[in-house]
């Protein structure tokens, strides 16, 4: 067993942080902490930066600043500097979100091969990741997704779409960089994992290169990934998984009732809990032909990887195997992992301050709706805090 992995060791945590990001830090979870606060906050803040006020500085030094790495791939050296100093890699999360027009989704393709660009000169970014919705028209992933005849516009949109998709996917095998394709909402999944699954079959022959995402809070995705092994067991492939439990959640619900058919998420957080683990023990049984990233703040799910791979023999540093959090979050369980001498690699967002605000507004309402996750942040920060202050 994993005697001595502790998630409780914030000087490791932490020894990234000078104590003005941690005071920092402090200030932001204690505000993220205030539901009240965290609902208005964001049409407030789209109706200054709509009108032109100046709070992209204010934005910028505080809650961009925490969450993301900058608004260029330059700009995020200095964050992919900072962690690669505690062992943990950088995963660069292109986040411009909402976009529709196909100027837009081809310098999305574009932007995401420059990421995979600066990942193959760098052994500090192991990964990279897009979204489908970033070169695709979500319109037209649902009309796929509901078995919708195109009309002859569309296909040759759905042509240029599965382009750009491919072109990503060769730069990533031709430069040796692993790509993953990020879950999306379950009324335009079954095109995305179609979309995957075809790109694994073209690019995971000898080498993990691309991986899809499976989101374990649906009741239906243990099985998916049970059944995309079985497909590339018989075909010759390796699987690329991310494993995650979701982002969609309320969402999700609210369009199955409004539009009268089964909810696909889990009755409740028990059910997707077990089937998290459930996958993290598949993968660890079927390494060799499974290669996956545990994309998880949970610590118990952490700890269960970590001692498996240590039943099992599988050497920490196996490439088929990553943990994974996002930039700003659980830093005791990224850098602790990372002091284990495990594969752990950070999401780092960037992109304009506009651009990136919807997700930066979705972090905070995701962790208001986490229970106890802000006041462990908190907790953790605050202990940190202490153990300096009484060094002084």
């Amino acid at each position: 067993m994993n005697e001595k992995l502790s998630f409780e060791n914030t000087e490791i945590a932490f020894r990234h942080s000078t104590n003005a990001d941690l005071n920092r830090a402090y200030w932001l979870f204690k505000v993220i902490n205030v539901n009240f606060l965290v609902k208005i906050g964001p049409p407030i803040t789209n109706f200054a930066m709509n009108i032109g006020l100046p709070i992209k500085g204010i934005i910028k030094a505080t809650i961009f600043k925490h969450f993301c790495g900058g608004e260029t791939i330059e700009e995020c050296s200095k964050t992919t500097a900072n962690l690669a100093a505690g062992g943990v890699g950088t995963i660069l999360d292109y986040s411009v979100e909402g976009e529709d027009s196909e100027q837009v989704f081809d310098s999305t393709r574009d932007e995401i091969i420059r990421t995979i660009l600066t990942a193959a000169k760098s052994k500090s970014i192991p990964l990279t990741v897009f979204k489908v919705t970033g070169v695709a028209r979500f319109a037209l992933l649902e009309k796929l997704d509901a078995g919708l005849k195109l009309s002859v516009d569309e296909q040759l949109e759905w042509q240029t779409a599965q382009d750009r998709v491919l072109a990503i996917c060769e730069m990533a095998h031709s430069e040796g960089v692993p790509v993953m394709i990020d879950a999306e909402e379950s009324w335009i999944q079954k095109t995305i994992d179609h979309l995957a699954l075809n790109m694994m079959r073209f690019f995971n022959k000898e080498t993990n290169i691309v991986y899809n995402t499976y989101q374990l809070y649906r009741h239906d995705k243990l099985a998916s990934l049970i059944a995309d092994h079985a497909v590339a067991e018989t075909e010759g492939f390796i699987l690329g998984a991310k494993i995650v439990r979701g982002a969609y959640m309320e969402k999700e619900r609210k369009r199955a009732e409004e539009k009268g058919y089964p909810s696909p998420i889990q009755p409740n957080k028990e059910a997707t809990d077990r089937d998290y683990n459930d996958a993290i023990i598949y993968c660890a049984d079927n390494v060799n032909n499974i290669a996956f990233v545990a994309g998880t703040h949970n610590e118990e799910s952490c700890r269960l990887l970590a001692d498996l791979l240590n039943e099992k023999k599988i050497e920490h540093k196996n490439p088929h195997v990553y943990f994974s959090q996002l930039l700003g979050m659980s830093d005791n369980l990224s850098f602790n992992l990372a002091n284990a001498n495990y594969n752990v690699a950070k999401y780092v967002p960037y992109g304009p301050v506009k651009a990136v605000l919807p997700y930066l507004f979705r972090r905070a309402q995701e962790n208001t709706a986490i229970a106890g996750q802000m006041s462990r942040e908190l907790s953790l920060i605050s202990k940190e805090r202490k153990r300096r202050a009484a060094k002084v």
